[in-house]
């Protein structure tokens, strides 16, 4: 009986890493931590697919960034948990020793390698949205790159930003970047339900100008010094591309670099 259920379990899971850690930040999100292939080469900001076996022995997998860096021993996801959702209803409830699927084939335009050089870097994104960026605040490339990272974070409730807040806290501790980051990272987060000391959309408060007075730096963006990444719903991703080429910004592209790049896979609360 047990020889049948491992044979079953070695045929229906392929590419299978094993869960080492999960941590549950509030009843709507999740992180959790899994072995990496030995062979899985990737770039800061780029997203692979993952999943569980599903109901019709067919793998449910979905696009999902990695929120590590390049350089970790193993790969960390951040998601959302959708009571109905397909996927994200089985894999909020996974335990370390578990396994889940992983497709070692990273791909994405969040990355270094689509923007023109520049000097200042803009990390736009709501809820689970910070994932790539969480891999680009962990990454050396990144501070040796641009003279200053702003971290724009938004989300409905204060207990969301956590992940966040304890990501950017650690870094200034961080043995490998932490002088690096001193300095050049700025973080800006922001609620748009509940009462916290910066509240808004980033869209409004990039078009009205607020976080600029805020953080006591220059604005608005200049195309030829500053450089955006984005990552949110799709209506986000339209609304700040709007806001950004009205500043003169244009969209680029791993074949064809820019001035901001837009994470197109990201599907947001419809996991």
């Amino acid at each position: 009986m047990t020889q049948t259920a491992t044979a079953t379990k070695t045929l229906v899971l392929p590419d299978a890493q094993t869960v080492t850690s999960v941590t549950h930040w509030t009843d709507r999100l999740f992180s959790f931590r899994v072995t990496r292939p030995q062979s899985l080469r990737f770039r800061s900001g780029e997203f692979v697919m993952i999943g569980l076996m599903g109901d019709t022995g067919k793998p449910l997998l979905r696009a999902y960034s990695i929120a590590s860096p390049n350089w970790d021993e193993e790969l960390e996801f951040y998601s959302i948990k959708v009571p109905d959702g397909p996927l994200t209803s089985r894999l909020q409830h996974i335990q370390p020793g578990d396994e889940i699927i992983l497709r070692p084939k990273p791909v994405g335009t969040l990355v270094h390698d689509a923007l023109l050089p520049g000097k200042r870097l803009w990390l736009l994104a709501t809820g689970t949205g910070l994932a790539p960026f969480a891999s680009l605040m962990r990454d050396p490339e990144t501070y040796e790159k641009y003279d200053q990272v702003i971290m724009m974070h938004t989300c409905r409730e204060v207990a969301e930003l956590e992940y966040g807040r304890q990501l950017v806290e650690g870094l200034k501790t961080d043995e490998l970047i932490g002088e690096m980051v001193e300095g050049k990272l700025l973080y800006y987060p922001t609620t748009t339900r509940e009462a916290f000391h910066h509240m808004g959309r980033v869209t409004d408060n990039l078009s009205s100008g607020k976080v600029f007075a805020d953080l006591g730096i220059p604005g608005p963006m200049d195309p030829a010094t500053d450089r955006a990444m984005i990552c949110g719903s799709l209506a986000f991703n339209v609304d700040l591309k709007a806001i950004l080429e009205g500043w003169g910004l244009r969209e680029g592209a791993n074949s064809e670099p820019a001035e901001f790049v837009v994470e197109k896979a990201f599907v947001g609360d419809g996991i």
